[in-house]
């Protein structure tokens, strides 16, 4: 009885521990993951003032539960949609601040001997920003109404996106045990692939079940319910090959998406601050000392790239997207810290065998100091502002400013237009195809033939049955990928209208959706018929011909779309009634 009580006990030193300093922290102004890091030193092995923990490995369980439960929150608080809908401001600043900081821990690991996976994860660290901290920070000074805080807000959402990638790429150089660009290639394109197919499929299944079954869920099932997604996803993402943390994230992004998200956040909040705290707990107790002063060179090193270069860096990003001086050097300087999701990616890529060991109490001790400073970094930023304009030449600002306003300004639809306008469809259709083409041959008809019902019939007809059932099924996929709403044909006229050069553009790409759609039908005619692949290439090209020209009928099944928007955008008509 006393082994199976020894988690309990570790449990309860951890929670009155992380209780006691947290309160000491609150008084001190200071944020509680940093008090939930010092609790897991304190109590950690390393550490032997007070009582330790018993059983390191049971905690190192709980911590996994955690990292899921944080990306769980943390997807409930996304949305793709206002990520799609923020302008290219926030895009460009965050992805020349992310490959800059990349490119300072690359040459950072190669100054230290490391190999070229590990300074490359190094610089994907640094480039991470703390999304909570930065929060807290704004809401203790009172800045959430600058304008900077809604560029810095967006940027931090791509960087915890990035993060979650980086997880991904971490998993797959484990698999393989290399860093070949082929492996993290097809490891991006698959992410994509089951990024668009769970979305997609989520938001068309979840919504629709929580509408129907509305009058049957009261907080406890609601409950029950999100936290059965959370982990049948974590399951999901594993089977395919991906971190648990990934499938968290995706299921909370989903559930955000729906009219029942509020109730969500609030029902999961308390479990997952709980786990929350066990994680970073635990974080504290990996927090060797020794280690601390054998490598203090690096992490002073860490620190000032942190707070000099990683402010310089995202403030010029900032000013090349557009932003004017005063909101790029705040932006900039908000974003100088090594946030929480550094130490989680450390934590996988250790556990993994892809990262050296001791990255992980170095990130730590990196994060804590730059933590710490952050609210005074912020309060710099002003300042420094004031001198800066003093300075720069009036030529200068004056450029500066033209430029600013140059990036507010929407110029003319060009070709990119063209494509940029039914890209979305196009992509979402062709992923929703594709995994019906999975499905239903490596799965479906399979099992069809063990049942062996193609006994009683003559081969010809057996596969002819089959081929028919496949192009029904798929037919809704392809005529979504090539369909044009007439807003989007009114805008290819105007365009045509405007610059007749515009017309080989509107050619071309809608000749290429009719071959992606094409090479669906292709692919299924030639699995089932021995005919040359002329014969079925004309078959095929009848068969698209007649999508063409059965547009009316056809467009009946464009309901599969229609209930995905209207699912999608619920949320924001509930919010409007």
């Amino acid at each position: 009885m006393a082994e199976n009580l020894k988690l309990v006990s570790d449990l309860a030193l951890i929670l009155i521990s992380a209780g006691i300093v947290t309160i000491i922290f609150k008084l001190l102004r200071q944020p509680l993951v940093l008090g939930y890091i010092v609790a897991g030193f304190l109590v950690g092995p390393h550490l032997n003032i007070f009582p330790t923990v018993a059983d390191i490995a049971s905690i190192e369980v709980w911590s996994e539960i955690g990292i899921i439960f944080l990306l769980f929150g943390l997807g409930l608080e996304f949305s793709f949609k206002k990520l799609f809908t923020v302008g290219s401001k926030a895009f460009v600043t965050a992805i020349i601040e992310i490959l800059s900081m990349i490119a300072v821990g690359v040459l950072l690991g190669f100054i230290m001997g490391w190999g070229v996976m590990e300074s490359i994860f190094l610089g994907g660290m640094l480039a991470m920003s703390s999304t909570t901290i930065i929060i807290k920070a704004f809401e203790d000074m009172k800045l959430k109404n600058e304008p900077f805080v809604d560029l810095t807000m967006v940027v931090l959402i791509i960087q915890d996106v990035v993060a979650v990638v980086m997880m991904v790429l971490l998993s797959t150089a484990a698999a393989s045990k290399q860093s070949a660009g082929m492996e993290m290639l097809m490891s991006i394109v698959k992410l994509i692939f089951f990024l668009i197919l769970w979305f997609v499929v989520g938001i068309y299944v979840i919504p629709t079940f929580f509408k129907r079954a509305k009058k049957y869920i009261n907080d406890e099932t609601l409950l029950i319910i999100s936290i059965g997604l959370c982990f049948g996803m974590v399951i999901i993402a594993n089977n395919v090959g991906f971190s648990s943390a990934l499938g968290a994230f995706v299921i909370g992004s989903i559930l955000s998406e729906t009219i029942e998200s509020e109730r969500i956040i609030n029902l999961t909040k308390s479990i997952k601050d709980l786990f929350g705290a066990i994680f970073f707990v635990s974080v504290g107790m990996m927090i060797d000392p020794q280690i601390l002063v054998q490598y203090w060179k690096l992490i002073l090193s860490l620190v000032i790239i942190t707070l000099v270069i990683k402010a310089v860096v995202s403030s010029g990003a900032a000013l090349v997207a557009g932003a004017t001086l005063e909101d790029a050097i705040k932006t900039g300087f908000t974003l100088s810290q090594v946030g929480e999701f550094a130490f989680i990616i450390a934590s996988v890529g250790v556990s993994l065998g892809v990262m050296p060991k001791h990255i992980y109490p170095v990130i730590i001790a990196a994060s804590v100091i730059t933590t710490f400073t952050t609210p005074y970094w912020i309060k710099a930023a002003s300042p420094l502002y004031l001198f800066l304009d003093r300075k720069l030449p009036a030529s200068t600002k004056a450029q500066l400013d033209a430029y600013s306003l140059l990036g507010r300004k929407s110029g003319n639809k060009n070709w990119r237009s063209i494509i940029v306008s039914t890209l979305p469809r196009v992509l979402i259709f062709f992923v929703l195809s594709f995994a019906v083409l999975v499905l239903l041959f490596d799965h479906l008809w399979p099992f069809i033939k063990e049942l062996k019902i193609g006994e009683f019939l003559p081969q010809w007809l057996y596969n002819t049955i089959l081929a028919v059932i496949s192009l029904i099924l798929i037919l809704p996929f392809l005529y979504g990928m090539v369909r044009i709403k007439q807003k989007t044909r009114q805008m290819y006229i105007d365009m045509i209208e405007e610059n007749k050069a515009n017309t080989i553009v509107v050619v071309v790409w809608t000749l290429f959706r009719f071959i992606l759609a094409g090479f669906f039908v292709f692919s299924i005619l030639v699995n089932f018929f021995k005919y040359t692949k002329w014969v079925i290439v004309l078959i095929t090209i009848a068969i698209i011909l007649l999508m063409m020209f059965s547009g009316h009928t056809l467009r009946r099944l464009s309901f599969l779309e229609n209930k995905f928007m209207e699912n999608l955008n619920a949320k924001d008509q509930t919010v409007k009634k």
